[in-house]
C-alpha cells in the first residue's frame, strides 16, 4: 500500500511539471493505462466501476475539473503489443484543471460509508496490476499545405 501510494505521488509530481497544450476548446486530454494481471481482468473492471468510477461520474457532474471520461479495453486478446488491458481518456476542463487537486477524498468520504471496505477494494485493484502508468495528451495538427 506504501508502494502505490508512494507511486502516486510520483505520478502528480510529475504531471504537474509537464507542460500541456489545451486544444481549441481549451481542454486536455490524459490517458491512463493500466495492465492487469492474467485473469483478473473482470475483476479490476468491476472493482474499476463499483469504486473509481462513481467518483469520476462526480467530478464530471460537479463540471469543473473532469469534462468526460472514455473507457476501452483493447477488442480482441494480443492486439498490437499487449501493453495495456485497460485504458481511461480524461478530458479536463484546461491544463491547469489536469494537473490540479482532484479532491477525491472529499467524494469518496461522501460516496463510501464503509471507508474501511473502500481502501481494502481500491488496494486488491492495484494488487492485481502488472504495470500503471499516465500519458498527459498533447493535440498534433497536421501541417497546412502550400
Amino acid at each position: 500500500m506504501k508502494r502505490i501510494a508512494a507511486v502516486i505521488l510520483i505520478v502528480l509530481s510529475a504531471l504537474t511539471t509537464i507542460s500541456v497544450r489545451a486544444d481549441e476548446g481549451g481542454s486536455v486530454k490524459s490517458a491512463f493505462y493500466y495492465k492487469v494481471k492474467w485473469g483478473y481482468q473482470a475483476e479490476f473492471e468491476t472493482l474499476f466501476f463499483k469504486n473509481y468510477y462513481p467518483v469520476l461520474e462526480a467530478q464530471i457532474k460537479e463540471g469543473r475539473r473532469v469534462k468526460s471520461v472514455d473507457i476501452y479495453r483493447p477488442t480482441y486478446h494480443g492486439d498490437g503489443r499487449a501493453d495495456w488491458t485497460f485504458l481511461v481518456v480524461m478530458t479536463y476542463s484546461s491544463a491547469e484543471a489536469s494537473v490540479a487537486s482532484s479532491h477525491d477524498d472529499v467524494i469518496i468520504k461522501r460516496l463510501y460509508a464503509d471507508q474501511e471496505k473502500y481502501k481494502k477494494e481500491e488496494a486488491r485493484r492495484f494488487e492485481i496490476l502488472d504495470a500503471h502508468w499516465d500519458v498527459p495528451l498533447t493535440t498534433v495538427e497536421p501541417p497546412t499545405k502550400r
